[in-house]
């Protein structure tokens, strides 16, 4: 029942009109913290002048790429990235979606489903759609498939993606051919002020780390690399195939914030494209004022959310929790794996 009402208030309030959306977005709320989950406030980051999704839409405009970042499974971030993809579409109707939540292996069975071949529990099996699909990517695709605009899945393999966080990056030198071909060409690309991120992270979130955690960080953050190198790749195919259209691009906001991960690659690879970078930042409860001079560099636009619910208080049971989430199937293996 909870992922129909989500998706149903998603395709609600992404086909109102402009008055529907200053609800949201107006200059008379721009200085309340959001009341919800599914409300947002948006800001031109550069500025500080608040938003609503048209103006935001007419900024947007030239841009060559719109990438928009989400904290994975947030109702307000959902619902921004269809009324985005909406408003967008209203001036530019040659558009495409890119989305990071499938994976380019996966691109036929997407296909399949925007073309009829396939229903949509078909759809969500084929292409190994995330859990949260209906709840929070249906809009994007329904809207997508309905005026018959390409979707294009974005992602590195999972299986790629988990072999190199496991062993290293060598393991794409064990692939056969074929898979290699889909793949970018270096896609380990990098750039310093990422990886100092990434490693920032990984250390306050595991503290000091010896030489076998600093092995597997290694590894993760290479498999990292693999995917933002992907969906970049990805993108700038998209543009060749399709060199009128406007891209979307939907993604974990930690692939874009600040312009890194897959926007500065994106930049590498096509340093004249146009790329515009939309953020999530948290609004926490006991602060009075969005919190937008300590977060202007994550985008060229903001938009602030409640913060999600914490999800354990007792840290028992998250980590045991957490060790059945990421716990290896017995038939997940990967070459030089130990026996």
């Amino acid at each position: 029942m909870k992922s129909l009402s989500i998706a149903t208030l998603a395709l609600l309030i992404g086909s109102l009109t402009g008055c529907a959306t200053m609800l949201f977005s107006s200059k008379d709320n721009a200085d309340t913290r959001p009341e919800t989950l599914y409300e947002w406030r948006l800001s031109d980051a550069s500025t500080g002048m608040v938003l609503s999704l048209e103006a935001l839409a007419q900024k947007l405009s030239r841009a060559d790429v719109v990438v928009i970042g989400e904290y994975h499974g947030h109702q307000a971030a959902h619902l921004l990235q269809s009324q985005i993809q909406t408003a967008l579409y209203r001036q530019q109707p040659q558009q495409v979606l890119s989305m990071e939540q499938f994976n380019l292996d996966n691109q036929a069975a997407v296909d399949a489903y925007l073309s009829g071949k396939t229903g949509e529990t078909e759809f969500i099996e084929d292409s190994d759609a995330w859990p949260n699909y209906r709840a929070s990517y249906r809009p994007l695709v329904e809207f997508a498939r309905q005026h018959g605009l390409p979707v294009i899945a974005a992602n590195a393999p999972a299986a790629m993606v988990r072999c190199v966080g496991r062993t290293g990056p060598e393991h794409l030198n064990q692939l056969p051919t074929n898979e290699q071909a889909q793949l970018p060409n270096n896609p380990f690309m990098d750039t310093p002020a990422y990886r100092e991120k990434f490693d920032a992270t990984l250390t306050s979130s595991h503290g000091a780390a010896d030489d076998a955690m600093r092995e597997r960080m290694n590894n993760t953050y290479h498999a990292q690399l693999l995917r933002d190198n992907t969906m970049a790749s990805r993108i700038l195919a998209a543009r060749k195939a399709h060199p009128q259209a406007q891209i979307i691009h939907t993604t974990g906001t930690f692939h874009s914030e600040e312009h890194l991960g897959t926007v500065a690659l994106l930049k590498q690879r096509a340093p004249n494209i146009s790329v515009a970078v939309i953020s999530p930042v948290v609004w926490p409860a006991d602060a009075e004022t969005a919190p937008l001079h300590e977060n202007q560099n994550k985008g060229d636009f903001l938009y602030f959310i409640q913060p999600l619910p914490t999800e354990f208080v007792d840290e028992d049971r998250e980590h045991k929790a957490m060790s059945a989430r990421f716990k290896r199937p017995s038939d997940d293996t990967c070459p030089g794996d130990s026996p």
